[in-house]
């Protein structure tokens, strides 16, 4: 799967250096998909939520979220952005439209 805007990831590992090494596994294992739809997905990343257009997917044990939009035709997935659980909760996320 290609990832648009994977330079989140990276910003989110100097940011986050402790959930460093769980944002490499998820970009490291994301990036190697062909899913299908949205249970392929859950298949691998089973803590991964839909919420309206967005994919959620838990990190490092619930500490960040990486809000993401997939679209499985052409293999992409869109980084829209990766939070720590207090942002998350805030849910301004859920205001941008696709």
């Amino acid at each position: 799967m290609h990832i648009i805007t994977a330079k989140r990831i990276w910003e989110a590992k100097s940011r986050w250096p402790q959930s460093a090494n769980a944002l490499e596994t998820w970009y490291r294992k994301v990036k190697s998909l062909n899913p299908a739809d949205f249970a392929a997905i859950k298949a691998v990343f089973p803590a991964t939520d839909k919420v309206g257009a967005f994919h959620v997917f838990d990190i490092g044990g619930n500490k960040l979220r990486i809000i993401a939009v997939v679209r499985y035709e052409v293999r992409r997935l869109y980084i829209r952005h990766v939070l720590d659980h207090h942002e998350y909760d805030k849910g301004r996320w859920k205001e941008e439209t696709r």
